[in-house]
């Protein structure tokens, strides 16, 4: 069986990986799969051989801790799961201002005077009697040091679960933050004791040596840069729960069902298979079943993708989540609860989101290995240094440097920082995206998945070709298509209509309308029989129609729906209504496929449509008349067989596909639910932006490894300066100070560095107006 489990207290990807290692390590688990960012687990056991208790055990025993959610079908949980999101972030944000207000004093405090010394700048008076010289050295380490506490208390976390990490043996980033942060705190305490001591014995130099020796303000801007980090990263954080939360409110809460005959409205969770629900026009559908009485054209947009809506008659399916247009009618209900085809593409999006595997931060990659080494480095120097006759506070100061330079400040700073101008710059081409786990994705695929209906087409039909017959005006045809349609709950009627306005056509009245069911209408103007419907409704009532059904044909294969129009018992002619391919697709199609990647789309729509749109773009591969649960079943075909996949999808049809695939791509003028499912979303709802995003995810992780160089660069170049390796040659010992001040240097570099993703600009693209 599978079974899903809430995991609390993972900060990174290296959480996540002991999370997984420590319950595959379980007789009878056969797979797991843990979300970082939906703190979530899924796993595959043998329910003979393991029980639940025993692997919530083995995420405690981890470290870490674990529950059984509510069931799926709840909605307090997935509320709680969007407010645990949101309080994430507040809390983050609050730990970040709170550092940042005590940060700035500390800073001034240590850093003012130093640099007005150097600078030949006046000291304030304030500072010179309070603070300024070696006999005011206490006063001036110990306000410091009272300064950090407030930032050191509400960044306890770090501290809590680094070393908690590392006396598991399974170090991470927060145990880098921890280490680094607390060997500054600890030597500048031993600073402060040895000022007091040496201001008390009269021992100013001394005294002035350790004023020189003091770590907080690097302590502090450590933890305070690291929490801006994360802040960024938590702003994320919930995007999958709202996504379920908000499929979860497309099915109606209530339902009216017929009960001894009477018409009952109750709650959607008490209809039962068997009874027979009535629908009116404008409500939505509660639940599954088959319609048993009447007929109506029935919205599936958001299930289907289909932009047309579909008749429904005795005997048709209907689905829960749809809306009935026009008609009335009675179904009888068959699948409820959770057996409905929404509760199953909300269960495809929670298990699809679930399996997503987090990427492994590079960091977070080398942290692991790096972590150990420069704990068993700045042991090994001060040993070597105690051996060779050095005092205690000098092999100290030694292991302190190396400590402070492998600080990870550029280390965390890295990724958030090129994720934050790399977003920004997309948003400039109205490209919105979501999550640094897509940018990271987005420059490794190979293939790239197409919804059909408002991603590749416009998502509306549209009257294409008005096809009169020999003698018979234009207008005069369109005048007596909308005049009939008028009337009509045909799905196609609303097209026809707009067309007639844009023309400024006045309709004609009609008499004696008539639907026939599965043909399309009859009815009088003027006192003659006029037609409007497909190829049999002409054939019955004996319209000779010459070459128009070949005409007919050749519309259909070009992925149009042609109507017939007769009257006084000849043809009139035909309009050909379709959904109209966007302007931008095919030039967009033809970039992703000079890129070097695959192109397939998916679609609801029949196959024939379908194949004239892939001819007419140039597309791969075309798969039609496909469910919901097909697009996301095509999806991990193509992820088994081993290529990294991008979905581009608008509808709720699409959300299961969007988050099964490495990275979902929205339209924006999509539902909002394939916008929550998405990692990225394009604003101008054009599918050139897919290009873009591709190259924008390029240079990002680019400049990421860049800067992840860049920053282990500088510290494992200081490393060997900091252990003193150039003392015996040139009397080079670095100084926990100059260890910090290139430990700074790095973060400087990797900012910088990151800034240069502004001048960004797309390739391979023709300009477009906005």
């Amino acid at each position: 069986m599978r079974q899903r489990f809430d995991v609390t207290g993972m900060t990174c990807s290296a959480c996540s990986s002991h999370v997984e290692k420590s319950v595959r390590k379980l007789d009878g688990v056969t797979d797991v799969a843990v979300s970082l960012l939906q703190n979530s687990m899924s796993v595959e056991f043998d329910e003979n051989i393991v029980t639940t208790s025993q692997i919530i055990q083995s995420v405690q025993d981890a470290g870490y801790g674990a529950s059984l959610p509510l069931a799926a079908t709840k909605t307090p949980q997935k509320e709680s799961a969007s407010a645990l999101a949101a309080s994430e972030q507040k809390a983050m944000k609050k730990r970040f201002w709170i550092s940042f207000a005590f940060l700035v004093p500390l800073m001034y405090l240590a850093m003012y005077p130093m640099v007005a010394e150097w600078l030949g700048l006046p000291v304030p008076s304030f500072m010179h009697h309070t603070f300024h010289g070696p006999e005011n050295g206490v006063t001036f380490a110990f306000t410091q040091f009272l300064l950090l506490l407030p930032i050191l208390y509400v960044n306890r976390k770090y501290f809590q679960a680094g070393f908690k990490a590392l006396w598991r043996r399974s170090p991470n980033m927060d145990s880098l933050i921890a280490i680094g942060s607390s060997a500054a705190v600890v030597y500048g305490i031993y600073a402060i004791f040895r000022i007091g001591y040496a201001v008390g014995h009269g021992d100013l130099a001394t005294a002035s040596h350790y004023t020189m020796d003091i770590y907080f303000e690097s302590a502090g801007t450590i933890l305070t840069l690291i929490t801006l980090g994360k802040y960024l990263e938590a702003r994320s954080k919930g995007r999958t729960s709202e996504a379920i939360e908000k499929l979860m409110n497309l099915a109606p809460k209530t339902a009216t069902i017929l009960r001894d005959g009477k018409e009952v409205e109750v709650p959607v969770d008490e209809v039962q298979v068997g009874d027979t629900v009535v629908i009116r026009p404008g409500q939505s559908i509660p639940v599954d079943g088959v319609v048993i009485e009447g007929s109506s054209s029935v919205d599936q947009s958001m299930l289907t993708g289909e932009s047309i809506p579909v008749e429904k008659k005795e005997g048709g399916k209907v689905v829960a989540a749809t809306i009935n247009k026009t008609g009335y009618f009675q179904f009888k209900a068959e699948k409820v609860g959770s057996d409905t085809t929404l509760s199953q593409i909300i269960e495809l999006v929670e298990e699809a989101s679930a399996s997503k595997a987090p990427i492994s931060k590079l960091a977070d990659k080398i942290s692991g290995i790096f972590v150990p080494i420069v704990i068993l480095i700045a042991i090994l120097s001060a040993v070597v240094w105690l051996i060779a006759g050095r005092d205690i506070a000098f092999a100290l100061s030694i292991a302190i440097a190396v400590l402070v330079i492998s600080c990870p400040c550029a280390l965390g700073l890295a990724t958030p920082v090129a994720i934050m101008v790399g977003t920004g710059k997309g948003a400039q081409h109205g490209i919105l995206i979501k999550s640094a786990e897509a940018l990271e994705t987005v420059h490794a695929i190979s293939a790239v998945v197409l919804d059909k209906t408002g991603t590749v087409t416009e998502g509306k039909p549209a009257v294409t070709d008005i096809l009169p017959a020999e003698g018979i005006d234009s207008d005069w045809l369109l005048t007596v298509a909308a005049s009939l349609e008028r009337s009509s709950e045909h799905p196609l009627a609303e097209t026809i209509a707009s067309k007639t306005e844009e023309k400024q056509l006045a309709p004609l009245p009609v008499s004696d309308f008539e639907a026939i069911s599965g043909r399309g209408i009859r009815a009088q103007i003027n006192g003659v029989s006029y037609f409007a419907g497909n190829l049999a409704l002409m054939q019955e009532n004996g319209i000779p129609l010459a070459d128009w059904a070949e005409r007919a044909e050749t519309l259909a294969g070009e992925g149009k729906t042609p109507l017939y129009f007769a009257g006084n018992s000849k043809l009139l002619g035909l309009i050909a209504v379709t959904d109209m391919v966007k302007p931008t697709s095919k030039e967009a199609i033809a970039q992703l496929k000079s890129m070097g990647l695959s192109v397939t789309m998916l679609t609801g729509d029949n196959k024939a449509t379908a194949e004239a749109i892939r001819k007419q773009m140039g597309i791969d591969r075309v798969i039609a008349e496909v469910l919901p649960q097909d697009k996301e079943r095509e999806i991990r075909r193509l992820q088994e067989e081993g290529h990294r996949v991008v979905m581009v999808g608008d509808g709720i049809n699409d959300a299961p596909a969007l988050a099964r695939a490495d990275v979902g791509i929205a339209i924006g003028a999509g539902t909002d639910i394939a916008i929550e499912s998405a990692d990225i979303v394009l604003m101008k709802s054009d599918l050139a932006d897919v290009v873009t995003a591709i190259q924008l995810g390029k240079a990002t992780i680019r400049n990421i490894k860049q800067n992840l160089f860049w920053a282990f660069f500088y510290n494992t170049l200081g490393i060997p300066l900091a252990a003193g390796t150039l003392i015996p040659l040139l009397n080079i010992k670095l100084d926990p100070m100059f260890a910090a001040a290139a430990m700074s240097l790095s973060s400087i570099f990797v900012v910088t560095n990151a800034l240069r993703l502004k001048f960004f600009k797309p390739k391979l693209r023709k300009e477009r107006s906005v």
